[in-house]
């Protein structure tokens, strides 16, 4: 029986009505949140993503910001205009479109954005901790959004074998650390794994995020696995992911297709994490004002103590 389709696209509307739902009422309120992107260079695979972000902020209620900068751009303009970003209250959320021009150091940059306006959740705090299992404002939109697929469809982690094809840290490291808390046993492979079907055999769950298009074939998959195709490859004009679809869906239980599977749920996460990002920094704001109104108040109260005090 072939394997059930997992749509991202289907659950990725769900992220959106959420964080639709949050920025109306933020609006309501007299905001006007923007999600800020700096895209460097002419990349043309960025300027599509960058599109499809500019148009899901659209539909959420978000205003965006696209900075373009030259592929010239230095490291220290690079981090200027991160800081001027950061620093505009009305900017919940600010991510830098990777990957960036060789010449740039992404971690350098990304040093700047502080924990709440993190919406990518690549920041070294909220790393840290979500390594540490604390709470982190703002987790990776790509493996946050395949965990969140995964209790949309009723799958179950806990006990599950899960194989990570891929170590990078914007996908395989911090979905290890997701999965880890759902109570599963995890294996991250890489390009150094020897004999990589042995492995992926093994898994209850494989996810596969390397960018080698169709490299894990039926004969490497478990029947009954759960298949998660992170990859996005083009071939003869055509985009294919790192699972061959065709075969693989003949023995899986489950298979997200590309295109259609972890991409429109990566960007609804980005979404809703901008949206809570938002709703964190509207309650600082609340906090901060209250913080005045209370420190106005004592001290009108201390006034009044003292005149008291001297009229007697």
């Amino acid at each position: 029986m072939p394997a059930t389709i997992i749509d991202g696209k289907k659950i990725a509307k769900t992220f959106k009505e959420t964080a639709s739902k949050l920025i109306l009422m933020l609006r309501e309120d007299g905001l006007k949140p923007c999600l800020s992107v700096i895209l460097v260079g002419d990349d043309a695979a960025s300027k599509i993503y960058v599109r499809q972000k500019e148009k899901a902020c659209k539909e959420v209620g978000l205003v965006s910001r696209i900075i373009c900068l030259a592929d010239t751009c230095t490291q220290t303009q690079l981090e200027q205009v991160v800081k001027d970003q950061v620093k505009d209250s009305e900017v919940v959320g600010v991510l830098v479109q990777m990957p960036l021009p060789e010449h740039l150091n992404a971690k350098m940059a990304l040093r700047h954005i502080p924990p709440h306006k993190d919406v990518d959740g690549f920041g070294y705090a909220n790393v840290g901790k979500l390594w540490n299992g604390e709470f982190a404002h703002n987790i990776a939109c790509t493996p946050r959004g395949i965990i969140h697929a995964f209790d949309a469809m009723s799958i179950d982690l806990c006990g599950k074998h899960v194989v990570i094809v891929g170590r990078s840290n914007t996908v395989g490291k911090p979905l290890a650390a997701l999965c880890l808390d759902r109570h599963a046993t995890v294996s991250v492979c890489h390009s150094k794994t020897p004999d990589l079907a042995s492995m992926t055999k093994q898994a209850d769950i494989l996810i596969c995020a390397v960018g080698k298009a169709k490299l894990i074939t039926a004969d490497m998959v478990k029947p009954g696995a759960v298949v998660i195709d992170v990859g996005i490859n083009r071939v003869d004009e055509k985009l294919c992911g790192d699972v061959d679809f065709d075969s693989v869906k003949e023995i899986a239980s489950y298979i997200t297709p590309v295109p259609g599977g972890v991409g429109p749920l990566t960007v609804g996460q980005l979404m809703l994490n901008a949206a809570e990002s938002a709703w964190h920094q509207r309650n600082i704001m609340r906090l901060d004002k209250t913080k005045k109104e209370n420190k106005a108040w004592v001290e009108s109260l201390s006034q009044e103590t003292n005149t008291e005090t001297m009229s007697n």
